[in-house]
Formats: structure tokens, sequence, C-alpha cells
């Protein structure tokens, strides 16, 4: 059955509250068979919104279902089959296509215009699609209308982890302003692999590996520029950011990326292009290239690397780059993200919370807030909307 939610925060609707400068917000939100929601439906005013429930109950899935509303994944990275609503089929033992489909659907209301958005998996169960307005579109048109960014606990340590999550974090960021950067990316890891394999097979084929290595050293320059101007805008908001929370300096490291700056795009694709040849001659199968580069982030005030700071500091850091990432699509692109935080406020001092909540309070897209704890959103009581969470049942 679904569940429609009347929204309101204290006594007072949500129509009475400080009207923010929100221009992007979901105004509704329909799931079925996704993760622990069989079926749910809910309505939604552009304020702030918390979600409250006891860990497991499903305020990340629902997280989870918008940050689909964009190209990509999600913020798990799933497989369309794990998203499925879990006690589906089981009692029955149906295994039919039917049983392995889930949808959500979504309408983004703007300043300008209204748009209905929805994904899932086909009624042939073989694939997921995205329909706009009722029509079919592709990835990118998704990317052109409606932009979702994230911070979830497991982001917490990636200034520990290994450089291919920093390469994936910097990246997935830079495809939206940069939709191409995706198939690039795609276009370099198959090239890659196909190089690879050919060395691993002992195979000699001099006119093949020049090919090869031509294109992965023009589709790797073109990945490092993306890269790099996505730095240089983020660096820039940084420096000109009010805030609370520590300012900082990002670079590119390794493979090539420092030379971006410093050499013209061709000479730097020659370069790769010389390494690879003279590492394979010589019997080694590395090469340079963006698969080589590292994302350094120093604290501008304590001239200190993100990985050698305190927990605390890391966790306040990446919020500055989260933060400055959403300002930069909503001047640049005149498209605020719809913003998800999903457990983040929890470990977060008092009063950096409430400096999150301020920063917050200044994006133009909508905010989501999750935690298990009511009080770590007192003084949010008058600005947002609450949604309480029950084992997959909102009210």
């Amino acid at each position: 059955m679904a569940l429609t939610s009347t929204v309101r925060f204290g006594s007072q609707p949500v129509s009475n509250a400080k009207q923010y400068r929100i221009s992007h917000w979901l105004s509704q939100i329909r799931l079925s068979n996704f993760r622990n929601y069989q079926e749910l439906a809910i309505t939604i005013d552009k304020a702030p919104v918390v979600l409250v429930g006891k860990n497991g109950t499903g305020k990340t899935n629902l997280m989870e279902a918008i940050s689909l509303l964009s190209p990509g994944r999600g913020l798990r990275r799933s497989g369309r089959d794990e998203i499925t609503f879990k006690n589906l089929g089981r009692d029955s033992g149906n295994d039919s296509p039917a049983s392995k489909i889930w949808a959500l659907s979504a309408n983004l209301t703007t300043n300008i215009t209204d748009w209905q958005i929805g994904t899932g998996i086909s009624e042939e169960g073989k694939q997921r699609i995205i329909k706009i307005n009722q029509q079919i579109e592709s990835q990118a048109m998704l990317a052109h209308i409606c932009a979702v960014s994230w911070l979830t606990p497991q982001m917490d340590g990636l200034f520990l982890d290994s450089p291919n999550s920093r390469r994936r974090f910097l990246d997935r960021l830079a495809i939206a302003f940069d939709a191409a950067h995706s198939g690039r990316l795609s276009r370099y890891d198959k090239l890659y692999r196909e190089r690879n394999r050919m060395l691993a097979d002992e195979i000699r084929d001099s006119a093949w590996y020049q090919v090869n290595e031509t294109l992965l050293a023009e589709t790797g320059v073109a990945i490092m520029a993306t890269r790099h101007a996505l730095i240089e805008d983020i660096n820039r908001t940084v420096r000109h950011m009010q805030t609370e929370f520590p300012k900082f300096t990002a670079e590119l490291v390794g493979g090539g990326s420092e030379l971006l700056h410093k050499i013209p795009a061709i000479e730097l694709e020659d370069r790769i292009r010389q390494s690879a040849m003279q590492n394979r001659e010589s019997h080694n199968t590395s090469m340079m290239g963006p698969h080589m580069t590292d994302l350094y982030v120093t604290h501008s005030q304590k001239n200190q690397l993100a990985n050698e700071a305190s927990t605390g500091e890391q966790k306040a850091l990446l919020i500055t780059f989260i933060l400055a990432h959403a300002q930069l699509q909503s001047d640049r692109l005149n498209k605020p993200p719809l913003l998800l935080l999903d457990d983040v406020a929890a470990l977060l001092d008092p009063w950096r919370r409430d400096a999150l909540f301020e920063a917050c309070s200044a994006l133009a897209g909508q905010v989501w807030y999750s935690g298990s704890d009511e009080r770590s959103f007192h003084s949010l009581k008058s600005k947002a909307q609450f949604f309480y969470v029950n084992d997959g049942s909102i009210n």
C-alpha cells in the first residue's frame, strides 16, 4: 500500500517556514520494490528535508533512490539486481522477470519548469531505463536536467583510501560539468585493458601497439584536462567561500597530470606515447596516464596534507569540497544539485554542525539530511520538514 506523508514540522506547516533561495527541489517521490520499500509515495515542500529513524530502517535507501535521479549507479554503486525489494518473491518462489523490477519516479520542481523523472528496470527485467516526462531518454539528457551530490559515512576515509577511490570521487564530480568525461573514462579503461592483455599474451605487433598507445595518450590527456579544469575551479571557489569549514588547496599528482599546465597538451601526448613504447620495449608494462594520478588536498591554514590531519579535520575538508562543488554547479551551470548528507551531522561538533546547516541554507538546491538522533537537527526544527522512517514506511 502506498504511503503519503503530510509534510509538517513542529506545529506549523512547511508553507510558513522561512523561505530559502531554493530553485531546484523534489516535490514528490514514488518508489516501487526498491530496497526495503515495497511501495512508497511522499509529497515534499522545498524546505530542507530531515530523515529521522533508527539504523537499518531505510533512510539511506531513500537517499540512494534520489541519487539514481542523476547519471551513474548512485551513492552505493549497486548493481541493478541488488536494489530489488528483498522480500519480493521469496515465499512464492517467484523468479519471473517481474520479480526483478524496481522503479522510482520523482517530480523535480524548478523556478522555471517541472520535470517528471523516472528510472528503474524495464518490464522485460533486462536493463535499467530512464524516463523524462514519460519518454525514454539517455543518461546525458538526465544529466542536463537533474544534478545530485552526496556525502556518506563511507566517504569519510577518502583521504586515507586508495588513489583509485580518490580518482573515482573526482571523476564523479567532473562529469557534472563535462558529460563526455564518462565516455572518455570508459574508452581509456577499455584501451588500457586491451594493451595489458596483449602484453600478457606476449603478442608482438608494433603497429597495433602504436595505434593503441596513441589513442591512450590522446584520451588520457583529455581526461587529465577535465580533471585539471575542475580542480582549478574548485580551488578558486574555496578561496572565496565564507565558511567555518577549513579551506584547502587541491592538486593532481602523478601520471603526467602535473605537466599539463607546464607544456602543451600535444607535447604531453608525445611524452606518454614515448614512455609507453620505451617501457614496453624494456619489458615494463607500466605507462604514464590518468590511471596513475592521485588527488592531494592540503589544509590551507595548517599547511597539512589531508591524509595527515585528524579524522574530524578530514571530514570537515571533505564537506568543504562537496559544498564548493555544489556552489560551482549553481554558479556555472545554473543547476544547483540536490545535496544528500547521509548521517553527516551526528559526528560533527555542535558548532560545526550549525555551521553546516548555515552553509547549506545558502545553496539553491534542496538539501536532505539523515540521522538517528533527532536532537542533532534541533536548530533546523523551525526551518526544515521532518520525516520519520520506520522499516520501509515514512510518516
